[in-house]
């Protein structure tokens, strides 16, 4: 396992001078360039070939690219040692959690990260003390759970791994183990889904309701939990589905998927800002015991507002959310820091401030 004293080191060996902030060509890259960028840093990004075109192409904000076979390739020694020659902080999304394997993030890569390295893993569903237990331990509103689709016993969604793209899964809606089956079969047999991951699908209560992806930031320079914002995704092909008059909707017989496929800013009710603001804090609390240090800079909980205003979450991401719609369209982080800033420019100015106070060693794992 990779220490925080074995990182310290790493980073202690980077003298004074500025850090280069790293990230993986996908998800967020781009925010988090444009933000170090904004508050005067290098930037590095390891791509994967065929996917490198945006990375050369916004030259303004990425001064660097690495470019591999494969993205899991950034364990290498040899890119290791040139990430940390350059100085690098590297800032995880979930495409590297994606394309590295979790055992080499945790034992295997010898970079000092911006963020909970161990949190990572929480994201899915099948570790132990993944985002539902942190939820519970939490005290945080959940959907109901089936256990199987026996005890399906209202309307209820599917969640199970796409079968070609390990970054997605495959939703699906039901009303009962009968509706279940014949929906799973269906996508079984169009090759949405693997008969094998059905196994291990979470089938939850279907939370009725408006949905938000709720925003924030926990720093430990400051000691606080901000509120960056909010986003709502794109869906592909439901929304564009739900888009059609009602017959041609029955004319159509198609499994519906529910892709993230882009993002809208959005803004909820200023008298639900203090619930917000608690399921924040009451995440940052219990990450701190489950996970010391516990969670670092961005993370979102993905939920909906229902009829009664309880906030439902059913979803965590404990790394950069990957919303870069928040630094465009969000009043929040203009009410905290006087103007409007992407989670990819926090992350920097957390590390900016860090390093002028001597304390980069609290922000990185």
């Amino acid at each position: 396992m990779i220490t925080r004293e074995m990182v310290h080191e790493v980073l202690d060996s980077y003298g004074e001078g500025k850090p280069t902030i790293g990230s993986v060509g996908s998800h967020s890259a781009l925010d988090i360039s444009d933000g170090a960028k904004d508050e005067g840093f290098n930037t590095v990004v390891v791509c994967q070939k065929g996917r490198e075109l945006p990375y050369k192409a916004f030259k303004r904000i990425v001064d660097e690219v690495i470019l591999l076979d494969r993205f899991a390739e950034i364990v290498r020694d040899d890119v290791q040692a040139r990430l940390r020659g350059m100085g690098t902080i590297f800032v995880p999304h979930r495409a590297f959690s994606t394309y590295v394997p979790y055992d080499e993030i945790e034992n295997g890569f010898l970079v000092p990260m911006f963020g909970s390295r161990m949190m990572l893993r929480s994201e899915e569903r099948n570790a132990p003390k993944n985002q539902y237990y942190l939820l519970e331990k939490a005290g945080i509103r959940q959907p109901k759970k089936f256990r199987g689709p026996e005890e399906i016993d209202t309307l209820a969604i599917v969640k199970v791994q796409e079968a070609k793209r390990k970054i997605e899964r495959a939703f699906f809606t039901v009303t009962g183990e009968g509706d279940f089956r014949k929906k799973a079969e269906e996508r079984v047999a169009s090759g949405i889904i693997k008969r094998e991951e059905l196994e291990k699908a979470v089938i939850e209560e279907y939370v009725v309701g408006t949905y938000f992806n709720f925003n924030y930031f926990y720093s430990p320079m400051r000691g606080e939990v901000e509120f960056m914002g909010i986003d709502r995704r794109l869906q592909t092909n439901l929304h564009d589905f739900v888009a059609l008059p009602a017959r041609q909707q029955l004319e159509f017989d198609m499994p519906l998927q529910n892709i993230e496929i882009g993002h809208m800013g959005a803004t909820i009710r200023e008298s639900m800002l203090e619930k917000v603001f608690e399921n924040g804090i009451k995440f940052v609390e219990a990450s701190k015991r489950e996970y010391p240090p516990g969670i670092i800079g961005p993370f979102a909980l993905q939920g909906a507002v229902n009829k009664d205003q309880e906030i439902v979450i059913f979803d965590v991401s404990p790394r950069v959310p990957g919303s870069p719609v928040i630094g465009t369209t969000s009043p929040y982080t203009r009410y905290a820091h006087g103007m409007q800033m992407s989670v990819g420019r926090r992350i920097a100015l957390e590390i900016r401030e860090a390093a002028e106070q001597g304390r980069l060693r609290e922000i990185v794992t």
